[in-house]
């Protein structure tokens, strides 16, 4: 099944109304916000996908590669999805932060400044009250700014000067980071990297990917498409997938038997958490929901395993590749659920 329609998103048009209220639709709210990204990345339909799976999951994402793959485009593009029906001051559908060096934890989660007029101190948000957060090459930021997101990404909330913010329940962050050039770096500590449901390494293009580049780029940059999808519809598609796809009890047991599969390969140092187990639950739904099915099969942890689990890894000495440990590990499991399966 395809995952995008050919249909092309109609340039700026806009789709305030737009409701869901069953599983087809929540196909076709990807599909559409999906086709809104392709007008803008070409050549990136996985990458899409997965980032979009990821934001109906209630998850976050780690786009890592080299500079000028299309990483901020792609971020700025899913931006443009999302169009807020209310004024609210303090939040936006989209802002980019530019980690840097000498960036402070206040410059992301906002601090509480003296007003000379009232003579009060008064909490200015800051950038991270947003639907969508991009968190530009997030490991050239110190790792206090990095803590910084901890919290938010967590729970949905940010405290300052002892003070709970809330943040609204849409809340996606999409994080980028170049791992080959690594002067001025501050490689993301485990317990960060856990909080990523998705770590997605960005490929160079095909040359007929490039081509198109080459070919639309003017006509992308000078106007943009845009969906404008309210937040609300978003959380309404992820309540209907919850509700509305089964994980039964085998595909438990699937993701139970993969992580003890993990924890005692000896490559593997440090295995996957159990908030691993759990997040990847709401991820499966969303996979097989856009795949056409009301049931999660043991298909879907196969596609998903890969950029679900391999950064969650501490690899023992000498083992460089987490992906290929992932995957050899994943075969068998799902090998020996299916046949279960097919005996039941």
């Amino acid at each position: 099944m395809a995952l995008y329609t050919t249909e092309e998103v109609e340039i700026g048009a806009e789709h305030d109304e737009y409701t869901v209220e069953s599983l087809d639709d929540v196909r076709s709210l990807f599909k559409m916000m999906g086709n809104c990204c392709r007008a803008m990345v070409q050549g990136r339909d996985d990458v899409i996908a997965l980032v979009l799976t990821a934001l109906f999951a209630d998850g976050h994402v780690l786009l890592e590669d080299h500079p000028g793959s299309g990483k901020t485009t792609l971020a700025k593009a899913l931006g443009n999805t999302i169009a807020r029906s209310d004024e609210d001051p303090r939040f936006a559908a989209f802002r980019r932060i530019q980690f840097t060096p000498d960036l402070l934890p206040s410059d992301v989660t906002g601090a509480t400044m003296f007003e000379p007029e009232t003579r009060t101190f008064v909490y200015r948000p800051g950038p991270i009250f947003a639907n969508l957060v991009l968190a530009d090459e997030i490991n050239r930021t110190s790792p206090k700014v990095q803590a910084a997101l901890l919290e938010a990404m967590a729970e949905k909330q940010v405290t300052v000067d002892n003070e709970t913010h809330r943040l609204e329940e849409l809340f996606f962050v999409l994080a980028t980071q170049n791992p080959l050039d690594l002067a001025g770096t501050y490689p993301l500590p485990r317990a960060q990297l856990d909080r990523f449901l998705f770590k997605i390494q960005m490929k160079h293009l095909s040359r007929e990917g490039e081509l198109a580049v080459l070919g639309r780029w003017r006509a992308a940059r000078a106007k943009p498409a845009t969906f404008g999808v309210d937040p609300s519809v978003v959380i309404q598609a992820r309540q209907l997938v919850q509700d509305g796809v089964k994980v039964g009890p085998l595909m438990q047991e699937c993701l139970v038997d993969v992580a003890e599969a993990l924890r005692k390969d000896k490559r593997v140092a440090l295995g996957i958490s159990t908030r691993c187990l759990v997040l990847a639950i709401p991820a499966l739904q969303v996979w097989a929901t856009i795949h056409g099915r009301d049931y999660v099969s043991p298909r879907d942890l196969k596609a998903l395993a890969v950029p679900m689990f391999s950064h969650r890894l501490e690899l023992a000495p000498g083992v460089n590749d987490p992906n290929t440990v992932v995957a050899e590990c994943v075969l068998p499991v799902i090998e020996r659920v299916t046949r279960k399966s097919l005996k039941a």
